[in-house]
C-alpha cells in the first residue's frame, strides 16, 4: 500500500447562499434548498438538497461523453473545470479539473444555479437508456464479489489489508476496508485510484461505492 501522506485535511467549510448551509440535508419545503460542503483538500464537493434527484440508483459521470443523454449532467459538464459527477438520491457530488483551487464558491454558485434549473424543468437526470440496462442488484453483487476475490484482496492482502462487501442497493455499493487498511492514511486515495477503478472497469453499471470503515484516524466514510 502506497503509505505517502496525502495532503493535509483542512477543515470543512460550508458555501453560503444561493448554496444553502445548516444541517445534515436541508428541510423539506416548496424552495429548491442546497447545501454545499467542500470535503478535506478541496478537490470534490458534496451538495445535498431537500428533493431527489435519482430514486433507487446512482450513477457517476466520468466525462462529459458519458452525459449524452442525461441533461442534468450535460449542463453541469458544461461549466468550466467539472471533470466527474455523481448522483446519488438526494446528493451530487462533483470534483474539479483544478486540484490547486481549494476556494468552491464561484463553481458552487454556478452549480446550485444548474440544479435548480434542473428541478424546475422537471427534466430526469439520468438517460432512459441507462435505467433501461441496468442489471439486478443480484448481478451487481456478484461481479463485485468477484472482483473483490480475485483482484482486490490478493492485491491488498500483502499489506495486511482487506476489503468486504457489505451490501448493494440498486446499483449502489457499500464496503468495509479491514486490517492494514483500516485507519491507514493512505486508505482514502487507496480506494479513490484502486478499488474504484477496479469496481467499475469489471461492473460499468455501479454507481456510487461507499466506504463505511471507521477509520481511527478519524477521516470520514468517503463517497465518490
Amino acid at each position: 500500500m502506497n503509505t505517502t501522506n496525502p495532503r493535509p485535511a483542512e477543515g470543512r467549510r460550508m458555501i453560503q447562499a444561493p448554496v444553502l448551509s445548516g444541517d445534515a440535508y436541508p428541510e423539506a419545503s416548496d424552495e429548491v434548498k442546497i447545501k454545499a460542503q467542500p470535503v478535506p483538500g478541496g478537490e470534490s464537493c458534496v451538495f445535498r438538497l431537500n428533493r431527489k434527484l435519482l430514486a433507487g440508483h446512482s450513477w457517476f459521470f466520468p466525462s462529459f461523453e458519458s452525459a449524452a443523454g442525461s441533461p442534468l449532467a450535460e449542463a453541469l459538464f458544461c461549466l468550466d473545470d467539472v471533470e466527474t459527477v455523481l448522483v446519488m438520491e438526494s446528493m451530487l457530488t462533483v470534483t474539479r479539473k483544478d486540484k490547486t483551487l481549494v476556494d468552491w464558491k464561484p463553481l458552487a454558485r454556478d452549480i446550485g444555479q444548474a440544479l435548480r434549473r434542473h428541478l424546475e424543468g422537471g427534466a430526469p437526470a439520468l438517460a432512459e437508456r441507462i435505467l433501461q440496462g441496468m442489471p439486478s442488484e443480484e448481478g451487481i453483487r456478484e461481479g463485485i464479489q468477484k472482483v473483490i476475490d480475485i483482484e482486490v484482496n490478493p492485491g491488498v492482502a500483502g499489506h495486511g489489508g482487506s476489503v468486504t462487501l457489505l451490501g448493494v442497493r440498486g446499483n449502489t455499493v457499500t464496503i468495509q476496508m479491514g486490517g492494514g487498511c483500516q485507519g491507514c492514511s493512505a486508505a482514502d486515495l487507496t480506494l479513490k485510484q484502486g478499488i474504484h477503478t477496479a469496481f467499475r472497469k469489471a461492473v460499468p453499471f455501479v454507481g456510487a461505492i461507499l466506504d463505511e470503515t471507521d477509520h481511527s484516524a478519524g477521516l470520514n466514510p468517503y463517497f465518490s
